[in-house]
C-alpha cells in the first residue's frame, strides 16, 4: 500500500508500494481543542535522508504528490469523487506553490480580480436553543455574553437595510435568523418570503440562513425567488461533536439536500480556529467537495472569539492555515465562489490580497456580520481601488457553470 506523510514546510512525503492508492498514516497528536480532545493527524516529522535508496524513495513520494496537484490544476470541470488522501496531497503542498497553482485554476474558472460584495443582516438576534460553542446567540450563554433575544425584524426594516446595502455596492443581501429550525414559524416564514421577494425586486441576489428547514419550506423559498440558502457544516464530521451537540452533522447535510432538491443554490462552508487539526480542515473540505454537486459558494470563517462562549478565549488561527484552506478549496472546487466571511476584519489588506490571488472571490461588507464587526463599505471600496479589484455584478455567475470561462482569452 501507499503511505501518505507530510511536512509543513517541505510538502508531501509519500512512500509507495506499487499497486495501491494513497492512504493516510495517522499518529496521536496530543490535545487539540478547548475541550482537550485527543485527535489523530497526518504526521509532520521529516525523516533524515541518509542513503541513495531513501533519496530515490523521497523523489517518488514527491512525484506522486505533484501528480495529484497537477491533475487538479489541469481539470476543466469540477469533480465530486475526491478522496481525503488526494485532498491531503494538495493541502500539504508548500504554501506558495499551493497558492500559485490555485491562482492558475481560479483564472480558468473565474474572472480574475472580480469579487462579489455581500451584506449580512441579523433579522432575528439571540435566544437560540442550540449549543454551538462559538456563538453568542445561544441562549445558554446569555449570562456570559449579555446578548438578549429580540423579535424578528419587520419586512420594512429589512428592505430598508437592503436598499442601503445596494446603494453601497453590495449585490447579494443575506438574512440570518438565530433559531434551530423553521418548525412552527409559519408567520415568520411568510414575512421572510416577503423579504426575499423585496430584495429580488431591487435586482439583488437574496440569501437566507434560517437553521434547519424541510422540503416544503425550501420549495416555498424557491418560489419566492431565493437565490441561495446558507447552512454551514462548520468542520469535519469527526471534530463536529466537540463543537455542537444539539444538532447532528447529518441534520446539516439533510437540510442541504432539501435546499439542493428545491433548486436553490447551496452556500455551505466552515469555521477555522475552533481547535481543530489540519486533518479536520481536510475533512471539512472533503465533506463539501463530495456533495452531489459542489456548493455555489463556500464561506471561509476564521473564528472570532466571543467572551462568554466556550470558545471565548481561543487563540486566533494562524493566517497560513486560512490561506492554505482557501487555496485547497479553489483547487478541488474550481467553479465555486469562495467567500471570506467572519474574521476578515483582523486581516491586513496584504493578507486579503493573498486570499484573492489564491482563489477567494467574495466578501461580506457593511456594518455587521450577525454579532461580529465587519469591514465597512467605504473601507472596502478604497481597498478595491488600491488593488484593482472589480465588484461582481448581481447574478454574474451561473450556478450550473461547470466548465472553464473565457479559456480562449487567457491562453488555456
Amino acid at each position: 500500500m501507499q503511505v501518505l506523510k507530510a511536512t509543513a514546510s517541505n510538502g508531501l512525503r509519500l512512500s509507495q508500494v506499487a499497486g495501491s492508492r494513497p492512504s493516510a498514516t495517522l499518529i496521536k497528536h496530543g490535545t487539540s481543542s478547548a475541550r482537550k480532545r485527543h485527535s489523530t493527524v497526518i504526521a509532520f516529522a521529516q525523516a533524515p535522508i541518509e542513503t541513495s535508496s531513501e533519496i530515490v524513495e523521497n523523489s517518488t513520494r514527491q512525484k506522486i504528490a505533484s501528480r495529484i496537484l497537477q491533475n487538479a490544476v489541469a481539470a476543466t470541470a469540477p469533480r465530486q469523487n475526491w478522496s481525503k488522501e488526494e485532498i491531503s496531497a494538495i493541502y500539504y503542498q508548500p504554501l506558495l506553490e499551493l497558492a500559485h497553482q490555485a491562482s492558475l485554476v481560479h483564472r480558468k474558472f473565474h474572472k480574475p480580480g472580480e469579487v462579489q460584495l455581500c451584506t449580512l443582516m441579523n433579522i432575528k438576534s439571540g435566544g437560540c436553543t442550540e449549543d454551538c460553542s462559538y456563538c453568542a446567540q445561544a441562549s445558554r450563554y446569555r449570562d456570559g455574553t449579555g446578548l438578549e433575544a429580540k423579535r424578528v425584524e419587520t419586512v420594512e426594516s429589512v428592505l430598508a437595510a437592503a436598499r442601503i446595502a445596494k446603494k453601497n455596492g453590495s449585490t447579494r443581501f443575506c438574512m440570518g435568523a438565530a433559531w434551530r429550525d423553521m418548525r412552527g414559524r409559519k408567520n415568520s416564514l411568510k414575512n421572510i418570503i416577503e423579504m426575499v421577494k423585496g430584495v429580488k425586486d431591487m435586482g439583488m441576489e437574496a440569501c437566507v440562513t434560517l437553521g434547519m428547514i424541510d422540503g416544503e419550506q425550501a420549495k416555498q423559498l424557491k418560489d419566492a425567488g431565493l437565490t441561495a440558502y446558507n447552512h454551514n457544516v462548520d468542520t469535519s464530521r469527526d471534530f463536529y461533536p466537540n463543537i455542537i451537540t444539539t444538532r447532528t452533522y447529518d441534520d446539516r447535510l439533510r437540510t442541504l439536500g432539501y435546499v439542493r432538491d428545491a433548486g436553490i443554490n447551496v452556500c455551505s462552508g466552515g469555521i477555522l480556529g475552533l481547535g481543530e487539526t489540519s486533518e479536520d480542515r481536510v475533512g471539512l473540505l472533503h465533506t463539501v467537495s463530495t456533495l452531489p454537486s459542489h456548493p455555489e459558494s463556500f464561506p471561509v470563517n476564521a473564528l472570532v472569539p466571543i467572551k462568554g462562549t466556550p470558545l471565548g478565549d481561543t487563540p486566533p488561527i494562524p493566517f497560513p492555515s486560512v490561506l492554505r484552506t482557501i487555496a485547497t478549496a479553489r483547487l478541488i472546487m474550481p467553479a465555486t465562489i469562495i467567500r471570506i466571511a467572519a474574521g476578515r476584519k483582523t486581516m491586513s489588506e496584504e493578507k486579503q490580497a493573498l486570499c484573492f490571488m489564491a482563489g477567494a472571490n467574495a466578501i461580506f461588507t457593511g456594518e455587521k456580520m450577525l454579532t461580529t464587526d465587519c469591514n465597512g463599505w467605504d473601507e472596502d471600496s478604497a481597498m478595491f481601488g488600491r488593488w484593482g479589484l472589480v465588484p461582481m455584478k448581481s447574478f454574474g455567475r451561473s450556478p450550473a457553470e461547470h466548465a472553464c470561462v473565457e479559456s480562449d482569452s487567457i491562453g488555456i
